[in-house]
């Protein structure tokens, strides 16, 4: 039996209306989609996602239904700006939301900086590794200034890095979804032993 399509969350980190990292995630959606994924965008400018608290955020409504988006998702696709040598506080929102979802998915970085996105990237990591879900050993960064033009991507080394990144992020993301349905199915131990039902 083959096995179903990988479902692919891309989170746009930027409530930037000509945002670089929303055209980035549009091209990775596009890209994922032709290559068989079923492909959810989540971009916080068109669906506002309010401040997390935790003894509220549970309860407002359209948690519910993101909640959802996010434990249906084999992998997560975050592309956010470098604000100072940070994640932008509307991508961090979203990962204080959650990280029961997480565990045992596959995050794929990309950040927009001057600096390469290093810091960045390794917080966008370390929150995966704190929420037991696994990175590629890489991300994808990129300036505005050098890749970009009338909000188009004109580089062809980013558009080879991006392909790069998709293709890992499926193809891996596929064998860890098949063995996160598996060791959530079966009975032999391992961390995703707590996740079951």
């Amino acid at each position: 039996m083959a096995d179903p399509s990988l479902n692919v969350l891309a989170v746009i980190g930027s409530l930037q209306r000509g945002s670089v990292s929303r055209a980035v995630i549009r091209h990775a959606a596009y890209q994922l989609a032709q290559s068989g994924c079923t492909v959810d965008v989540l971009d916080f400018a068109q669906e506002p996602l309010a401040l997390y608290n935790p003894d509220t955020a549970h309860e407002l409504p359209g948690f519910s239904a993101l909640q959802e988006r996010v434990a249906r998702a084999d992998v997560i696709v975050l592309a956010t700006p470098d604000y100072h040598g940070s994640m932008s506080s509307a991508m961090k929102n979203f990962l204080d939301h959650f990280w029961h979802e997480f565990a045992g998915k596959l995050f794929a970085t990309i950040v927009a900086s001057h600096e390469k996105g290093l810091t960045v990237t390794d917080q966008l990591r370390t929150v995966a590794r704190q929420c037991y879900a696994w990175t590629l050993p890489y991300g994808v960064s990129f300036s505005e200034e050098e890749d970009f033009r009338d909000g188009q991507i004109v580089s062809e080394n980013l558009k080879g890095r991006l392909g790069m990144m998709l293709r890992d992020a499926r193809v891996y993301g596929e064998l860890l979804a098949r063995q996160r349905r598996a060791d959530l199915s079966g009975a032999e131990p391992g961390f995703l032993a707590r996740h079951r039902q």
